[in-house]
């Protein structure tokens, strides 16, 4: 199986997630508990990626100057998308209270003599924009995952579906809270999933050919942004339930799955 039909058929697993993480925020969402545990377990499969598998071939890569670059690109790249989503998140908030004060108003009949309609169903466009652009991040990664290796990228493969089936959850709650029917939510996740197939198809295909200096700096730079996604979206989320000596085991149990995975192949 060549390089690229491999990246197709593992980022099928994250695509899958999207649309079946949807589906569930449609339905029945996950208690926060629930998602705090997948979410610490997740955050221990990422760390246990980055730790047995990443890091040892960069070092074995042996391109030091290209590790950096890459790693510093990669930071500058998730820190500026996470500016631009707490900024994103804000501006939501304060619509969104806009809009609940506008409604209060208007049931007071006080606004202007008359009802004011807010418009309600309305796409997100600049969270759904940097939401893309983490995606297309991720598929690349899943095709990097292809390019190193079949238990690389099983590895990489399970984390990124753990993290895409939980960002669907949410971002299917928001859109039922902004008003969108369920089935539209749901055909947009769906299709924010099907980004990732891009990222991983194109990725597989474009670093086919290249040499051991760009992987590495490519790499590198896939380490940062799974870096952060522990640190800085998987935990702090995961945080914002009251800590318990179960859920704190969820992450080390994520570690030690991965570990033992990559025991077995090799």
């Amino acid at each position: 199986m060549n390089l690229v039909a491999q990246a197709g058929l593992l980022v099928s697993f994250p695509v899958g997630a999207a649309a079946v993480g949807a589906a569930v925020a449609a339905v029945r969402p996950p208690g926060r508990r629930v998602v705090s545990g997948v979410q610490h377990f997740a955050a221990g499969v990422v760390t246990a990626a980055l730790a047995g598998e990443i890091m040892p071939e960069l070092r074995r890569e042996g391109h030091l100057g290209w590790t950096v670059v890459g790693f510093v690109a990669g930071a500058m790249l998730v820190l500026a998308l996470g500016e631009y989503g707490r900024r994103t998140e804000e501006g939501a908030e304060a619509e969104e209270a806009a809009r609940r004060a506008a409604k209060a108003s208007a049931r007071r009949g006080i606004v202007g003599g008359k009802v004011e309609r807010v418009a309600t169903g309305t796409l997100p466009i600049g969270m759904l924009a940097a939401i893309v652009i983490d995606l297309l991040l991720d598929g690349v990664l899943v095709g990097l995952g292809a390019r190193l290796g079949q238990a690389q990228g099983i590895i990489l493969t399970i984390a990124l579906t753990l993290e895409i089936l939980f960002l669907a959850l949410s971002v299917s709650a928001e859109l039922t809270e902004r008003g969108m029917s369920k089935a539209r939510a749901w055909t947009v996740c769906t299709g924010l999933g099907l980004v990732t197939a891009v990222g991983a198809v194109g990725g597989a295909a474009v670093l086919g050919g290249v040499s051991t200096t760009v992987m590495s700096a490519v790499l590198a730079f896939g380490a940062a942004a799974l870096l952060y996604l522990v640190l800085e979206e998987l935990l702090v989320e995961a945080h914002e339930e009251k800590e318990s000596i179960a859920l704190g085991a969820m992450f080390f149990l994520g570690f030690l799955a991965i570990y033992v995975l990559s025991s077995l192949e090799s």
